[in-house]
């Protein structure tokens, strides 16, 4: 079976709303770049659009009718949304899942040092990441410095024309014949992944010779490490101390940019998994009136296993549902399991898309193409599908069926040959709850990559392929 090519497909119209999408998703890529960037970036926009915190409403204990918008935060990292439907909560939910933080570089607790005149950030990597492909590029820093007085300090530097960058060093090809030797995973180790960050030393004027009539220079020990602490004193007005309860990260630094002759892709950091949470977020906005109550929950560390407080095995999103049931025909653990066991899931996180470079990982026709649309993967995991959601035959012809009926264009695809390797979504988390569940989402060339590549095309057909999904599914 052969899928087509959605380009082919567009009248001039169509052009249009796929351009306009591409420019505001390449903003949001662009100035969003953490889980906290995405999660301050969404509640700006759906508070515009109508949607008020759960919390308040609680407070208030004001009760939600059809219709209604809400919407809840996790530690500034985590946002779930919903829209009420018609029917009754324990008619289940159509949710759309994703995740909002990428692989990256996370800055240690106690990072900064000088070696032999050159100041440096010690660095721990997050998520799955070729160690290689992350030295001699620009990078920014990224995310929040906490003091002891609570005073929170927001650090965004790279980004700015004006501002400076940051980067990790490789050896010169001249002296790398035993580097070149080691496996592609040894080629960069961990901890040579530390980011250099200054090289001027201070210089402390403090002392006259007055028979001479000049003055002598103190020279501090790790004169440039302390040109740097005072740097982060004089203009962000933070120690070093407070290193230690920070939470910055190193990402790529630069904008977002369509690539090819013809525009046709988006070149940028942190497709996985935002090219999915946009769509997924505006999907919520358009939709109109519902049967079945509306979700998006987009969740931070899905990268590192979907763990901690603000991962999908968390128990934030099923303690919000558990609010709005209460706010809505009254809460009871019965019949909280009733509408999870009774909802439908995508599980909206990127797919492989299959490059002609590397063709031999791939198993062609089993494979995500860039331009054709929505991609339904029906199981992941490893190998023999080792810890992977497996959706039921069922579920996909309804799917199948809603989105034919709206001229969705849409493909399925598996994660690459069946010993080559393979990979992990939320999907399977939810399906615990006993829901349908399916992943899908738009194919990504360079996965993990500092900068990934996606079609402009697939995220349009994704954004529909959502919309249609919470109007319909379920019915």
């Amino acid at each position: 079976m052969e899928t087509k090519n959605a380009w082919e497909t567009y009248d001039k119209k169509t052009m249009k709303q796929v351009e306009k999408l591409s420019v505001d998703y390449i903003d949001f890529i662009s100035e969003c770049k953490t889980e906290r960037e995405c999660t301050d970036r969404i509640v700006n926009i759906i508070e515009a659009a109508g949607y008020r915190e759960l919390n308040e409403l609680i407070d208030k204990g004001t009760k939600l009718k059809a219709g209604d918008k809400v919407y809840s935060v996790q530690m500034n990292k985590s946002v779930v949304m919903f829209k009420i439907g018609k029917r009754p909560l324990t008619h289940g939910l159509n949710i759309l899942g994703a995740h909002i933080d990428s692989p990256r570089l996370d800055i240690k607790q106690n990072p900064l040092y000088e070696d032999t005149g050159v100041a440096y950030l010690d660095t721990h990597y997050y998520g799955g990441v070729k160690k290689y492909q992350w030295v001699t590029i620009p990078l920014a820093l990224h995310g929040v410095v906490v003091k002891k007085d609570g005073t929170t300090i927001e650090l965004n530097i790279g980004e700015e024309p004006e501002d400076p960058v940051f980067f990790v060093s490789d050896l010169l090809i001249h002296l790398a014949a035993d580097q070149l030797e080691k496996k592609g995973s040894k080629v960069i180790e961990g901890e040579a992944l530390d980011i250099i960050i200054g090289s001027k030393p201070l210089v402390i004027n403090d002392k006259k010779d007055k028979s001479k009539g000049t003055e002598s220079k103190e020279k501090p020990k790790d004169p440039v490490k302390a040109g740097i602490i005072k740097i982060l004193k004089d203009e962000y007005d933070f120690e070093e101390e407070d290193f230690l309860s920070a939470e910055l990260e190193v990402v790529p630094a630069g904008r977002a940019r369509e690539a090819g002759f013809d525009r046709s892709l988006i070149l940028g950091y942190g497709h996985d998994d935002r090219v999915c949470a946009y769509p997924s977020m505006l999907a919520m906005l358009e939709i109109g009136d519902v049967d079945k109550c509306a979700c998006c929950i987009l969740v931070d560390k899905e990268e590192i296993g979907s763990v901690g407080a603000t991962g999908m095995r968390s128990h934030f999103f099923e303690n919000a549902v558990s609010e709005v049931m209460e706010l809505t025909e009254g809460f009871s653990e019965l019949k909280l399991k009733r509408a999870l066991a009774a909802s439908c899931m995508l599980s909206s996180d990127v797919s492989a898309a299959f490059d002609p470079t590397y063709a031999s990982a791939f198993d062609k026709k089993n494979a995500a193409h860039l331009g054709h649309g929505l991609v339904f993967n029906k199981f992941t995991g490893a190998r023999g599908k080792s810890g992977s959601n497996d959706a039921n035959a069922e579920y996909i012809a309804h799917l199948r069926d809603i989105l034919d009926k709206k001229g969705v264009a849409y493909q399925t695809a598996e994660l690459g040959k069946v010993d080559q390797g393979g990979g992990g979504t939320i999907a399977y988390i939810l399906a615990l709850y006993g829901m349908n569940v399916i992943d899908s989402g738009v194919a990504v060339l360079n996965m993990h990559a500092p900068w990934e590549a996606i079609s402009k095309c697939d995220l349009y057909e994704s954004l529909q392929g959502y919309i249609a999904f919470l109007e319909c599914a379920g019915m």
